[in-house]
């Protein structure tokens, strides 16, 4: 429940959870080489070819030639659409999501061994090309053909897909725009395998996905008809080994609700608490909005249309509105028999969602300020939420500001806790 009366106890405590170190560490999410790659969101005018899209990129930060494996999610959680992009040292593809849906154009390479006149995937002077036979037949990739086109078309908009013997992947909002988000792993081979799959994790990286933390990458929110684009870097998501946060079985890692909570992804937990500034009004006539991506904690499968799953919507632990003078909003009661009802709002309800500051689902009532927003929550439909603490629930937020039908930013929400820092998950007091 969203909960509107809020005071200001813990600030020193919070303040002291947002001190970043100058080095990346694992449980605090950094722009550096990563394991895993999170768009944590793109969405696809279908019905205008020049409206909305989402581009992002896929960086290989070493000079050793790598494969990366691309999965499509649905915004409620259900891999629809994976491949493998070969990269050279230093490599870099740039792939626009309207493509992908298009059957078009999503990252055309190959390794030596199927690229022999390294043509499709040339190397450059400070880059190895090596061959991964197990990418015979696989790359370069061929086009998949309009069976395949209508399948993500759908899973993405809220229909039934054929692929799903008719069942649905995400919500239908109605509007033919495709929603989700993107994941993008190290992997030792061309594998047709995605996370909940076994074989896709193996301990210490021996499954399909492996350790290594080369890959950066960015992504880019485009609006041709409203005159905005804005972009930040990708989530980076590094992978160890031997650190316990992400070696220990119990622990709360990335891919856990996949590995029924193992730790065999190694990969580092996103944050569960966020500091988001909003504004809407001068030149910012066209307000905020919030990117965000949550962990349902459940390996969401395709279900039957109409029926939401068991954890959608998902609640939050607490969002507190406060203006530029520091206040919070103050819920007012009159004084009469009925009281009114506490209002629940779930606007972050999905895995990937985007939601307008001062819209239906998150109203507030100043023009300028900022959200402390704890996306902490058991999901009850989880028979695996993360052992060593089931409140936790990790996210990602990333505030889009517009202005004047021109201009856009956007960039990602400060950090105040995360599951390997379980001092900063206090809340403002009531």
């Amino acid at each position: 429940m969203l909960k509107k009366l809020l005071v200001l106890p813990l600030v020193a405590l919070i303040l002291v959870s947002v001190q970043r170190p100058a080095k990346a560490l694992i449980g605090t999410i950094d722009a550096v080489p990563a394991a895993t790659l999170l768009v944590p969101y793109f969405e696809v005018d279908l019905d205008n070819p020049s409206g909305r899209t989402t581009l992002f990129s896929i960086n290989n930060a070493s000079a050793t030639a790598i494969l990366a494996h691309v999965t499509l999610w649905s915004d409620l959680g259900v891999p629809t659409f994976a491949y493998n992009v070969y990269l050279t040292g230093y490599d870099v593809q740039t792939i626009n999501v309207r493509d992908v849906l298009q059957g078009l154009n999503f990252g055309v390479t190959a390794s030596a061994g199927q690229d022999p006149k390294d043509t499709i995937s040339p190397k450059g002077a400070k880059s190895q090309d090596i061959n991964f036979a197990s990418c015979t037949g696989q790359l370069p990739l061929p086009n998949p053909g309009p069976d395949y086109v209508a399948h993500m078309r759908a899973a993405h908009t809220g229909g039934p897909s054929a692929f799903f013997l008719g069942k649905c992947s995400g919500a239908a909002k109605g509007d033919n725009v495709a929603r989700g988000y993107i994941t993008v792993d190290t992997v030792n081979n061309c594998t047709l395998r995605v996370a909940g799959q076994p074989g896709y994790f193996g301990p210490g990286g021996t499954g399909d996905v492996t350790n290594q933390n080369v890959l950066w990458g960015d992504v880019f929110y485009l609006d041709p008809g409203n005159n905005f684009a804005s972009g930040d870097t990708a989530v980076h998501i590094e992978a160890d080994a031997t650190n316990p946060q992400t070696s220990v079985p119990g622990q709360y890692t990335f891919y856990g609700r996949y590995d029924a909570f193992t730790a065999a992804d190694n990969r580092e937990p996103l944050p569960t608490i966020f500091a988001a500034r909003f504004i809407n009004g001068g030149a910012f006539s066209g307000g905020t909005d919030l990117i965000s991506w949550r962990d349902s904690k459940v390996n969401q499968q395709p279900f039957t249309c109409g029926v939401n799953p068991s954890w959608y919507p998902m609640d939050q632990t607490q969002v507190v509105v406060f203006d530029e003078q520091e206040q919070p909003v103050v819920a007012t009661f009159p004084p009469f028999f009925p009281q009114p009802p506490s209002p629940t709002l779930v606007p972050f309800p999905g895995a990937a969602n985007r939601t307008h500051v001062g819209g239906a689902g998150l109203p507030v009532p100043y023009s300028f300020g900022w959200l402390f927003v704890n996306m902490n929550t058991v999901v009850a439909a989880s028979s695996t939420n993360p052992p060593e603490d089931p409140t936790l629930a990790q996210a990602w937020v990333m505030p889009v500001h517009s202005a004047n039908g021109r201009y856009s930013v956007g960039y990602a929400a400060l950090q105040l806790g995360n599951p390997a820092n379980p001092v900063a998950s206090a809340n403002f007091g009531l």
